[in-house]
C-alpha cells in the first residue's frame, strides 16, 4: 500500500523532471534547421542568378524564399510605375537639350499591358505636336524638303520606367560628349521624343515624322527577378513605320548592376559611326568590338571543366 500511495495522490511539482524534458524535446524540435550550402556556392560571386541557393531540409532556405518575394515584388513594381516624363524633360533641358512630350495610342497602363500594338504608334496629339514642331521651325510639314537631322533620340518608359528614370538622362549626357568630340563628323541631334506608353517601334514613326536619318530609342526593358532597373538601347537607320526587328541593332542590360553608363555610350557611338558610314543597321551591322578573344595558351576553357594537365617538358 505505502508503494502505491504516492502514485495516487501526489502530483509532480511544477516545472519538474518530466515537464523539463518535454520542453527540451519540443525546442530542439522546433529549432530552425541548418542551411545545407550547395557544393557550387563560391559561383554566386560571378553572378546575379539564383544559383547555389543551398537548402534547409527538403527545402529552400527562408531568406532565399523571402528574396524571390522581394524581387517578384520589385518587377511588379517597375512594370507599373509611372513615367516621369516632366522630370525627365526639366533634366534633358538642363543638358541643353529641347525635349517634346509624347504620347502612345496607348490611353493608359492597362491598355499598354493588353494592347503591345498600341504602344508602338503615336496618338494624333502627337503626330499632330511633331508637325506643329516642325513648321514653327520654317521646315515645311512632311518630309519633302524638310532639313533632316542625323540623328534623334527616343525615350519611353516600356516595361520599366525605373530603368529609364535610372540611366536614360546619364546615357544622352555621355553620348553628346562623344558626339561633341567626334572630330570625323559632326551630328546634329533633333529636339529628345518622350513617348509615355511606348514600345520600340514607337521610335520608327517619332524617327520618320522628325526626319532624322539613324535613331536611338532608349526603353526600360521587361523586368527580371534580379534587375528591375534595366535599360535598352535600340539603334535603327532610316526609321519608318513598319521596321523589323531585323533591322535593328540593340544594346541591352544598362544598369548601375550591369553595362556602365559610359560602356553603352561608347558601343552606341561606335554602332552609330558605323550605321552611318554604311547607311544600314540590324543583321547586316556587326559591332567588330565584340568579338571574343582567343584563350591564351594553357587558360580554362570553362570554369566547369578541369585545365588539361600541362607538359612539364615544354
Amino acid at each position: 500500500m505505502s508503494a502505491a500511495g504516492p502514485s495516487q495522490g501526489a502530483k509532480a511539482p511544477k516545472g519538474g523532471s518530466e515537464v523539463r524534458g518535454a520542453t527540451s524535446v519540443g525546442a530542439q524540435a522546433c529549432a530552425k534547421p541548418p542551411v545545407t550550402a550547395a557544393r557550387w556556392d563560391a559561383l554566386r560571386r560571378y553572378t546575379d542568378a539564383r544559383i547555389a541557393l543551398g537548402r534547409a531540409g527538403h527545402s529552400l532556405p527562408t531568406a532565399a524564399q523571402l528574396a524571390f518575394q522581394l524581387a517578384h515584388a520589385q518587377a511588379r513594381d517597375a512594370v507599373h510605375l509611372a513615367f516621369d516624363a516632366l522630370g525627365t524633360a526639366q533634366a534633358l533641358q538642363d543638358l541643353g537639350l529641347q525635349p517634346l512630350l509624347l504620347h502612345s495610342a496607348a490611353p493608359d497602363r492597362a491598355s499598354y499591358l493588353q494592347r503591345p500594338d498600341l504602344g508602338r504608334r503615336l496618338d494624333q496629339a502627337s503626330r499632330r505636336a511633331i508637325a506643329d514642331w516642325r513648321a514653327a521651325l520654317g521646315q515645311g510639314q512632311g518630309q519633302g524638303g524638310a532639313a533632316r537631322f542625323d540623328l534623334a533620340f527616343v525615350v519611353t518608359d516600356g516595361l520599366s520606367a525605373l530603368g529609364v528614370h535610372t540611366s536614360a538622362v546619364a546615357l544622352i549626357s555621355a553620348m553628346l560628349a562623344r558626339l561633341q568630340a567626334d572630330t570625323a563628323q559632326a551630328w546634329r541631334v533633333a529636339p529628345v521624343a518622350l513617348v509615355t506608353q511606348g514600345r520600340v517601334a514607337v521610335g520608327d514613326e517619332v524617327g520618320e515624322r522628325l526626319g532624322a536619318d539613324a535613331m536611338a530609342v532608349l526603353i526600360g526593358e521587361r523586368p527580371g527577378l534580379s534587375s528591375p532597373d534595366s535599360l535598352g538601347i535600340y539603334l535603327s537607320w532610316a526609321p519608318r513605320v513598319g521596321l523589323t526587328d531585323a533591322q535593328r541593332n540593340c544594346i541591352s542590360n544598362v544598369r548601375p548592376a550591369g553595362l556602365s553608363v559610359a560602356a553603352a555610350a561608347q558601343q552606341l557611338h561606335r554602332l552609330l559611326s558605323l550605321a552611318r558610314a554604311r547607311r544600314l543597321t540590324g543583321v547586316g551591322l556587326k559591332d567588330e568590338a565584340e568579338e571574343v578573344a582567343p584563350l591564351e595558351a594553357g587558360a580554362m576553357a570553362s570554369f566547369l571543366l578541369e585545365s588539361p594537365p600541362r607538359d612539364p617538358s615544354a
